[in-house]
């Protein structure tokens, strides 16, 4: 098991100061992420811990990306179910709504991952031609 990519230090400087509570949960979430982020990495066949090393900016956007997803996990409401968008009706009794983390959980964004340059490279190829077919051979 590696170290991890933040401190709670860090996210009281770089985010605000937090309740004993968010500290709690912080100190628990914070080794979780850079677990992930690991794993992630291994995922397409990288190694983080050995990215960072061979390039200190990267720690930083490790150290960011971690902050975020630990402040994100701490802004998650562990009592309600929180929504991004609600809709509401009055007549007809009707509300609907997205939930910000379907199910709970730790999450990271794609966008993260890509910081971390731990996105997979997808590239497809379309054959607009049949490339066997001589362009002077008549169709069909």
């Amino acid at each position: 098991m590696g170290s991890s990519y933040a401190t709670v230090q860090d996210i009281t400087d770089l985010w605000r100061k937090m309740t004993s509570t968010e500290t709690e949960r912080a100190e628990k979430l914070i080794p979780l992420v850079s677990a992930r982020l690991r794993t992630e990495a291994k995922k397409v066949g990288k190694n983080l811990d050995e990215m960072i090393a061979s390039d200190p900016d990267l720690s930083e956007v490790a150290k960011s990306v971690t902050i975020d997803v630990v402040t994100r996990m701490l802004l998650t409401s562990t009592t309600d179910e929180p929504m991004t968008q609600v809709s509401q009706s009055a007549l007809g009794y009707s509300i609907s709504g997205t939930y910000l983390v379907p199910g709970g959980g730790l999450y990271i964004k794609k966008s993260e991952l890509a910081q971390l340059g731990l996105r997979r490279q997808q590239m497809g190829v379309i054959d607009l031609y049949d490339a066997t077919r001589n362009k002077c051979d008549p169709v069909g």
